[in-house]
């Protein structure tokens, strides 16, 4: 009796004595790149000089402080990576990445011990065998859940991953008490399905694209029931806040309420969370701490701007592992004071020298004449006048449409043409705008004056269709009160200025003073407003039926940025070049150019409003009678008045 009841005591205090063992704490950092689109130096290759507010390498700085803080971390990058200034074009174009050779990215990216990388949806932009050359260099595995090889069956049940969907893998930590155990992270990643419309030439017929929250629906459980202890998910993808629809491009936040999911690493919207202002008071989100509906979140910028942390806390029973609590944190390589950028990390060296063959090359690449212009070309004012940046892309690609419709039937059409600014500040603050002075045009010039690699497309439309279409890049300003006295911002800074499209050819009126046909995602909501009035071709006005050729990019006429009629149905020419080559070869083949507008589009009067915008310091010199300078803002944006034309 004495016995039993000693051994039961003893058996309880050793049962007690393993479970303190087996129990843990343990605290992991998660290290997030994205968006970094071939950033690796701190170089501006626009500007061709040094720069203190991008790089890889700057951000490799915050790296290893960030781990020296932590005793376990991990490293993920978010895609985004390949395409982006003109060291990715050189590698893909300029001198052509060969089989075996390593990437300059992952030259660099090796040298960081990444654990996982994530594919965004610009690595399709060169098409995926370049994709799957540069791969093959990186040192660390590639996931991505929702995009699949094209069986062409119909048959969703047999679908095949292109990627490895998720990966689990067993890492060892230190818990608290110094105890080493092995915790199996798992990793998910995931693009936005609308790779399908932004690069279909390249992935039409090779593979498909499923919706977001259904893919992580489906592998989420999988990898728990396949001993994931902790799941992070990398989305390619922002974070907007409006009902979910099925193949949403911007689903992060609905990717928080998926059961699971530990933590978020996200990217695509070249935004910065925690931090993002224009999230304040919405439902589920906490600036503060950085989390989605409990799930500690963070997007670090672009570019290389920012380093994103996620800090878990996580406890085991002897069995199991269960995250307690998280928050989220962002860090910048640069800060902003007035208009100085104050740098607060040095360049890792040892970065910049694993790219510093590829650098130089994409120097010497970009520093050839294709030209000559006889005055400045800049963006300065490319959101509120007919604009010289956007001229030449315009002149350019009408040039080469009206070569290479000669003897087809479309020939003897009107052709149009269509173009946008890139470069006009808004996140890329005060400094982002194209300016190139008067003199020799080099191709870095060029590639200023059209960043992306897109390829050329002609579509056949309607005169009512070319009007809806300048409605929906209206959509580029605020609605204007002529009857107001208090100051008004006319641009609408939510508004991608890549989507304000500026169609040559045609001469129209913009007026402020309606509200917008179209919202965001493209829908009809003020059916009877109209912001775009006395559109005229040669001298008369357009006519409903009228047809044209309207010459633009695979972007915009495969659907990109919700334009109506724009979905890829009146494509009528998939030309074999792209926008950037036919804008250099417009440059060779003049010799010397006058970059003056047309101005063939204004304001319509707006009254005695103040109506003010924001641009580049140095517009200060350059500015027309109509504007009158006001202030410089805190960002260092320069403040002006415009006049409105009476």
């Amino acid at each position: 009796m004495t016995w039993t009841f000693t051994r039961q005591i003893l058996l309880g205090t050793s049962l007690a004595c393993a479970s303190a063992l087996h129990a843990a704490t343990v605290d992991l950092r998660i290290l997030e790149t994205t968006d970094i689109h071939m950033h690796l130096a701190d170089y501006d290759y626009y500007a061709d000089k040094q720069s203190d507010k991008v790089g890889l390498s700057r951000v490799a700085t915050l790296i290893k402080q960030a781990r020296a803080e932590s005793v376990n971390s991990v490293l993920v990058d978010n895609g985004d990576l390949l395409q982006g200034n003109p060291l990715g074009d050189y590698v893909a174009k300029g001198r052509a990445l060969r089989f075996g050779e390593t990437h300059p990215a992952y030259k660099a990216m090796n040298l960081l011990d990444y654990d996982v990388g994530n594919i965004g949806n610009h690595e399709f932009n060169y098409g995926l065998d370049f994709l799957m050359k540069s791969l093959s260099g990186a040192n660390f595995p590639y996931i991505n859940a929702n995009v699949y090889l094209d069986d062409g069956d119909q048959d969703a049940s047999n679908d095949q991953p292109y990627f490895q969907p998720y990966l689990i893998k067993p890492t060892q930590v230190t818990d608290r008490d110094g105890q080493t155990h092995t915790l199996n992270v798992g990793y998910i990643g995931f693009v936005p399905p609308q790779i399908m419309t932004w690069d279909k030439d390249n992935l039409t017929g090779k593979v498909i694209a499923k919706d977001i929250i259904e893919s992580a629906k489906k592998y989420v459980p999988e990898m728990k029931a396949n001993g994931a202890d902790v799941i992070i998910a990398i989305p390619h993808s922002g974070m907007y806040t409006g009902h979910y629809q099925q193949g949403e491009e911007n689903a992060t936040y609905h990717l928080a309420k998926v059961e699971g999911i530990n933590a978020i690493l996200f990217g695509h919207s070249h935004r910065v969370f925690p931090g993002d202002s224009s999230l304040d008071g919405i439902e589920g989100v906490d600036n503060a701490t950085g989390t989605v509906f409990g799930v500690p979140a963070t997007m670090p910028g672009f570019w290389g701007s920012h380093l994103g942390l996620v800090d878990l806390t996580l406890e085991s029973n002897g069995d199991d592992w269960t995250v307690t609590s998280g928050t989220s944190a962002v860090r910048a390589i640069a800060k902003r004071e007035g208009r100085e950028t104050i740098p607060l990390v040095e360049a890792d060296s040892a970065i910049n020298e694993a790219v510093h063959t590829e650098h130089e090359g994409t120097l010497a690449y970009m520093r050839r004449k294709v030209g000559e212009s006889t005055a400045d070309i800049n963006s300065f004012f490319a959101l509120v006048q007919d604009d010289p940046s956007i001229q030449i892309v315009n002149n350019a690609q009408t040039w080469y449409t009206q070569n290479i419709v000669r003897g087809t039937s479309y020939e003897g059409l009107p052709i149009l043409s269509a173009a946008a600014p890139f470069k006009a500040g808004g996140r890329g603050g005060p400094e982002y705008y194209t300016d190139v002075p008067k003199g020799d045009i080099a191709l870095k010039n060029v590639s200023d004056l059209y960043i992306y690699p897109n390829d050329v497309k002609v579509v056949k439309l309607s005169g009512t269709q070319v009007v809806e279409w300048l409605e929906r890049a209206a959509g580029q300003f605020n609605q204007i009160d002529p009857n107001q006295s208090a100051p008004q911002a006319l641009i609408n800074d939510s508004f991608p200025t890549y989507n304000f499209d500026v169609i040559d050819g045609i001469h129209y009126q913009i007026d402020v003073t309606q509200p917008n046909r179209y919202n965001a995602d493209g829908e009809l909501v003020a059916p009877e407003a109209h912001r775009i009035t006395k559109v005229t071709f040669n001298g008369k006005p357009v006519q409903p039926d009228q047809a044209f050729l309207v010459v633009t990019n695979n972007y915009r006429a495969s659907g990109g940025g919700h334009f109506p009629d724009l979905d890829g149905s009146t494509t009528v020419i998939d030309a074999p070049d792209k926008n950037r080559d036919v804008v250099a070869n417009y440059l060779l083949s003049q010799t010397t150019i006058n970059p003056a507008a047309d101005n063939n589009w204004h304001f319509a009067p707006f009254g005695q409003a103040k109506v003010l915008f924001t641009t580049s310091p140095k517009a200060k010199d350059v500015a027309a009678s109509s504007m009158r300078f006001d202030s410089i803002n805190d960002k260092g944006f320069a403040v002006f008045e415009l006049k409105s034309t009476q």
